[in-house]
């Protein structure tokens, strides 16, 4: 685990400082800016694929990282409610940018009701893993920069371009393989897996917690495993930040394989950007298609 850590770690650092200074707070932001910006600018992250981004310590040195940037991107739809607000409070106002505001969420609940658990009101904020979103994050996000960094604004928009036109290539390949997994049914730990699943029209048959960020508990997973076991579904994924117990409690009881699914940059040696993660998701499920 360390070391998986430490090669995250690794593939997020910045090559040299830039003109701009940007605060991620998910690997999958960093992953981005480094595409459209380059080494214009010089980004700190937040967080890594072993972090729950619901929930995040305000440590000084994030504050101080805050403090410095000039802009911060983050998912936004209250994914951060818990600790980006503080960040912000104690280091100042930098430029926001907010990926969910450039996407349509899936699950917008009709009523919020905090007994429901960690419902979120602007919708299901896991919005990176569908391709198509991050497309549109992608020209959002180099528009940001460009109105930002003026001197440099034709830098971010011919990296855009050449990004935009790899990222469709890869896209091809990826809807041509998804094909593969239409109707794949799996359990989920939590709904972070929604987009993932709207994209290639995977069936989440069951999710683990009763309600949002509420751990799954024995009785209610005595209740999954009653209501699973006439048609097991073929796996149980998770994100490598939740807790792998239950996930492992219920496979071991269906007979079927709990899948660690990489969920953003960094959840495996293999997950070096946003590509090798859509890549390595695909070949993740594949073994498991029908």
């Amino acid at each position: 685990m360390k070391q998986v850590i430490a090669l995250a770690l690794v593939a997020l650092a910045p090559a040299t400082a830039g003109s701009v200074e940007i605060f991620a707070c998910e690997p999958e932001w960093a992953s981005l800016i480094s595409e459209i910006a380059g080494n214009d600018a010089q980004v700190t992250v937040a967080t890594t694929a072993f972090q729950d981004p619901h929930r995040l310590q305000a440590k000084p040195s994030l504050i101080a990282a805050i403090r410095d940037a000039d802009l911060v991107v983050c998912t936004g739809a209250d994914l951060e409610i818990g600790w980006l607000p503080l960040l912000l409070r104690r280091g100042g106002a930098p430029e926001l940018f907010m990926a969910a505001d450039h996407v349509r969420k899936l699950e917008v609940p009709k009523v919020v009701d905090r007994a429901q658990g960690d419902v979120h009101p602007q919708g299901n904020p896991h919005i990176h893993l569908d391709p198509r979103n991050v497309r549109r994050i992608a020209d959002a996000l180099a528009e940001k920069l460009a109105s930002l960094d003026a001197a440099n604004a034709d830098d971010y928009r011919r990296r855009l371009g050449d990004f935009q036109d790899r990222w469709l290539a890869a896209m091809d390949e990826w809807d041509e393989r998804g094909l593969r997994l239409a109707g794949l049914e799996l359990a989920s730990h939590h709904r972070s897996f929604s987009y993932l699943a709207n994209w290639l029209d995977l069936d989440i048959v069951a999710t683990l917690e009763s309600k949002p960020g509420i751990p799954p508990s024995g009785a209610q997973l005595a209740s999954l495993l009653e209501k699973l076991s006439p048609r097991p579904p073929v796996g149980v994924i998770r994100t490598p930040y939740e807790n792998e117990k239950p996930s492992l409690w219920l496979s071991e009881r269906l007979s079927i394989p709990a899948i660690r699914l990489p969920y953003t940059v960094g959840g495996n040696p293999e997950v070096v950007d946003l590509f090798a993660l859509f890549d390595e998701t695909l070949t993740i499920l594949e073994e498991y298609g029908q």
